[in-house]
């Protein structure tokens, strides 16, 4: 397991939330305090045997194995195991698999693999497995049929859409079904009959008997268990009937001792029948008091992001992106593969916080906390995107033919505190390096502090060609340039000054107003460089019904042949590197490799997007 993070007290955090304060007034009230703890999830009489709970808190994180986990999981993720670090508590990682058509063992290793990575752990004390819905069938069933005894639960044989016509709407109540007044006996053949698969797929639901009128609709008798033929990943075909997410959810909880069941804002209309069921259960002693409590924050709303599953799966199925982990998509595997940090995606939700009321966060948050993060750890390297050669004319001149001048740059200049510096990194330059095209003009915009060859000025004169200095290397001062026929610029020309090295005495004796980027001809190294831009070009792009898909930015990734210093030939998939000028980069994980260098374009040095 991966070791999660020392626990820290809630004092060292500046900023509370209505979380927190929940939890902190539940400790001094001692709520919890009389729970026992089995050891394992079980009903009331399995933790009766137990010991009082060690854990202050239980949270958890229960995810349905359907899909890839996204930034918003991301941020719950960072909430529940954080709140259980911070109060001393553990926090379980539970599949909520309920749903056998949708559900797979691909889904369930990604989330794993998601949440080690994020740096929390799930281990306690005697059990080190996460968690699965699935094997609570059996007590579900139990509690089902506990419902149907005590009268709080009926069989239902309408059609879907009468019982949807009869459910009423905000503005008129329910109708009764017409077997709604079956007797339990009459409930419990049929409901066993649904078991043991006599009746067909869709013939029959068992609701909750409740309040038809009630002006909470998700309260007019909720259907809790559905006949649904498909194998299960985990349970085969034992079982033909499957609970309701709105049955199985708190009944999971109350299981593993949950305290705080912490979940996003669109299940707060489904609070009253989570407390309704707590209590039914709890009356007949079939799970143990007190039950946990359901509380709800607002969800990651990020601009120019989507996070439903369903659009999200429709872009890999339909090629948009190249899949779940294309680095332009907001899933955890893709924002890995990007480059983000786990320790920039924890500083990610600390920053935006816990709210009970919607809004939108800006992408450029989540683009300045990986800055904020890589500025003191990414070695820096050099890389020309769009190369173009730079000529030295004296060079032979000045150091004799075929000569290559050692020069060293540091890799990380300043190293966080308490770590070593790490070793120089070291190349050369000859008569011949490559530079960015964009650091040349032939004509020079006002301010341009970059090469330009000599200019003609009004009054007949000539102005020497610009001065910049090679970064770790020397100082140049362009002397003029090349074109082809079609008038396209193939080489620039400039003249070195030997005694200004980087480094040594003379470095300044010439003054240069810029300072460019460069490799050399001689052991630069060819590179696939990605850059990725954001995969929407509007900022809410499936908002107030919008076709997501019209609002694709077609120029989300550009992949071009670069050329970069001769260090990177030792980077390792995964190595984050700040390219010096141009922004934060990471060796992509799939395709790197020590052959066929391959960069992703992780974020920029600043926020340019749309300027």
């Amino acid at each position: 397991m991966t070791k999660p993070a020392s626990p820290a007290t809630p004092e060292e955090h500046k900023v509370s939330n209505f979380l927190r304060q929940i939890i902190e007034a539940d400790l001094d009230k001692g709520t919890y305090a009389s729970r026992l703890w089995a050891g394992s999830p079980g009903d009331a009489a399995h933790h009766a045997k137990g010991q009082p709970d060690t854990a202050n808190i239980r949270t958890r994180f229960p995810p349905e194995p359907n899909g890839y986990l996204h930034v918003g999981h991301a941020k719950s993720i960072c909430i529940n195991f954080g709140l259980a670090q911070e109060y001393g508590g553990v926090c379980h990682l539970r599949f909520d698999d309920t749903n056998p058509e949708k559900e797979d063992t691909e889904y369930v290793n990604a989330i794993i693999d998601a949440v080690k990575w994020l740096g929390f752990s799930w281990s306690q004390p005697g059990n080190d497995a996460p968690y699965q819905a699935s094997d609570y069938f059996d007590f579900m069933y139990r509690a089902a049929e506990h419902l149907i005894e005590a009268g709080h639960a009926y069989v239902d044989e309408q059609s879907p859409e009468e019982m949807r016509n009869n459910r009423g709407d905000f503005g008129k109540p329910g109708v009764n079904s017409p077997f709604r007044s079956r007797s339990p006996a009459e409930n419990l053949s049929r409901f066993r009959e649904m078991r043991d698969g006599k009746l067909d797929d869709g013939a029959a639901v068992l609701r909750a008997k409740i309040d038809m009128a009630s002006p909470n609709i998700n309260m007019r008798d909720p259907a809790i268990y559905r006949i649904r033929r498909a194998t299960h990943h985990h349970t085969g075909d034992k079982w033909c009937i499957y609970p309701m997410y709105t049955f199985a959810h708190p009944i999971e909880d109350a299981l593993e001792q949950i305290t705080h069941s912490i979940c996003t804002l669109e299940f707060e209309d489904q609070r009253p029948f989570y407390d309704w069921l707590m209590e039914r259960l709890c009356e007949g002693g079939l799970l143990a008091a007190p039950s946990p409590k359901q509380y709800e924050f607002a969800r990651l709303n990020l601009t120019y992001v989507i996070t439903s599953k369903r659009k999200l799966a429709q872009l890999v199925n339909e090629g948009k992106v190249s899949g779940w982990d294309d680095p332009r998509m907001p899933t955890i595997v893709g924002l890995r593969r990007r480059g983000y940090t786990p320790e920039s995606l924890r500083l990610f939700a600390d920053r935006i916080g816990v709210t009970k009321s919607d809004s939108w966060i800006d992408y450029s948050t989540l683009e300045g906390c990986l800055r904020e993060d890589l500025e003191l750890k990414a070695h820096r390297a050099m890389a020309v995107l769009d190369p173009i050669k730079l000529v030295l004319t004296n060079w032979d001149e000045a150091f004799g033919a075929g000569h290559l001048e050692p020069c060293t740059l540091p890799a990380l200049p300043h190293p966080p505190e308490g770590q070593p510096e790490p070793a120089a990194r070291q190349f050369t330059i000859g008569k011949e390096v490559w530079i960015e095209r964009d650091d040349f003009a032939d004509v020079p915009p006002k301010g341009y502090k970059r090469l330009s060859p000599p200019q003609s000025n009004p009054d007949g004169s000539t102005s020497a060609g610009a001065l910049v200095r090679l970064k770790g290397g020397y100082v140049v001062e362009c002397t003029g340039f090349a074109k082809d026929a079609q008038g396209v610029i193939t080489e620039v020309h400039a003249k070195v000054f030997p005694e200004t090295k980087s480094g040594t005495a003379g470095s300044d004796s010439v003054k240069a107003k810029g300072v460019i980027t460069w490799v050399g001809v001689a052991d630069g190294v060819k590179a696939e460089v990605r850059l990725y831009d954001r995969l929407f070009s509007d900022p809410q792009p499936d908002a107030g019904g919008k076709d997501f898909l019209e609002a694709l930015n077609p120029h989300s990734l550009k992949v071009v042949q670069a050329i970069v210093e001769p260090s990177l030939r030792k980077a390792l998939p995964d190595d984050k590197f700040q390219f010096e000028r141009l922004g934060y980069f990471v060796a992509d994980r799939m395709d790197h490799s020590a052959t066929h260098l391959v960069f992703n374009q992780a974020v920029g040095l600043k926020d340019n997007w749309g300027k």
